[in-house]
């Protein structure tokens, strides 16, 4: 199955705050918010989106293709992606522009206040996906991740025109956008993602409710953090898949993004959706546990004694024969 991840390709900047963000706000003083908060620490990684989903897919024994535009400081982060698997020639470098960089605080409950710099990220608008798939041989699937608005808007446009079947995943941009923008990413959509706060702001934005959703999209995938995955099709009952237990709590960024990962990896194997969904419920905690998004390990024993712990034995051994070979093997 040949999936192109369009979307962000960025640096992570991460701080942890000891303390809780609620504690400092003042809600009569909000309109003059000014705060600063001493952080404990402070760890650089590779990130962004469409980035963490492709880089989660290859460690699962895929070779995704990443669609998005860079600076000419993506040098170092195009190798480790390559080394992994990632085909990256897809990938826009600016003339002018550096990589999009996400700066991140997250406090001891877990809420994140953070900035996000496009740099480069701009020029994503101006990569057609044609050329691109008729230089791979087609694809099998597109994922219209957070990018650049106009990007989202054009190959989402482009993907109905040629009749690539797409997954729509706006999540973080659903701020910025009008709802007749978030409209036109959705419509005719394979899959929706979005987790549970994003599920009702998308319904807010464009007017719709959620059998209106429904109406336009083919399957809607909505994320509860610890609450599980609830996943809905059309004249079924919804689907829902409870986590796997995270052991220790690291950073939660990228949490969505490995899920994401694990669930198209299941979708190539030909699992079924809760499968797939469990997969995606594996990486997840498996980024969960760690404090950057694309620092998580894995290995085939460990991941199905927890998926067995989590979802039964025989779960387990339905995705076993899908998982990669060790390295070196």
């Amino acid at each position: 199955m040949r999936i192109a991840l369009t979307g962000s390709i960025a640096t992570d900047h991460l701080m942890r705050f000891p303390g809780t963000f609620a504690e400092q706000l003042l809600p009569d003083q909000l309109h003059r918010i000014s705060l600063s908060f001493l952080v404990d620490d402070l760890v650089v990684r590779n990130g962004g989106v469409a980035a963490n989903i492709a880089h989660g897919l290859a460690r699962l024994g895929e070779h995704p293709l990443l669609i998005g535009a860079v600076g000419r400081d993506f040098a170092g982060y195009r190798a480790e992606l390559e080394g992994h698997g990632v085909d990256t020639s897809a990938v826009r470098v600016s003339d002018v522009a550096h990589t999009a960089r996400f700066v991140c605080t997250t406090d001891s409950e877990l809420c994140q206040i953070a900035s996000f710099y496009p740099g480069a990220m701009s020029e994503a608008r101006q990569i057609g996906l044609a050329s691109v798939a008729e230089r791979v041989g087609g694809l099998d699937l597109v994922v219209i991740s957070p990018n650049d608005p106009e990007a989202m808007i054009r190959h989402t446009l482009e993907c109905r025109e040629r009749g690539y079947p797409f997954a729509a995943d706006p999540s973080q941009q659903l701020a910025r956008m009008a709802g007749a923008d978030v409209q036109q990413l959705i419509d005719g959509a394979a899959y929706l993602f979005c987790n549970d706060y994003e599920k009702n702001l998308l319904e807010s934005k464009t007017g719709w409710s959620s059998d209106d959703v429904m109406a336009r999209v083919a399957v809607r995938v909505t994320t509860h953090g610890s609450g599980g995955v609830v996943i809905e099709t059309k004249d079924a009952d919804p689907i829902r898949v409870p986590v796997v237990p995270a052991r220790v709590i690291g950073d939660p960024t990228g949490v969505g993004d490995a899920f994401r990962a694990g669930f198209f990896a299941g979708l190539s194997w030909d699992l079924d959706h809760q499968q797939a969904a469990r997969v995606g419920c594996l990486l997840a905690t498996l980024s969960l546990e760690t404090m950057a998004p694309q620092d998580y390990e894995m290995s085939n024993d460990e991941s199905l004694k927890r998926l067995a712990e989590a979802y039964g034995a025989d779960a387990a051994m339905d995705i076993a024969p899908h998982l990669p070979p060790p390295a070196g093997a």
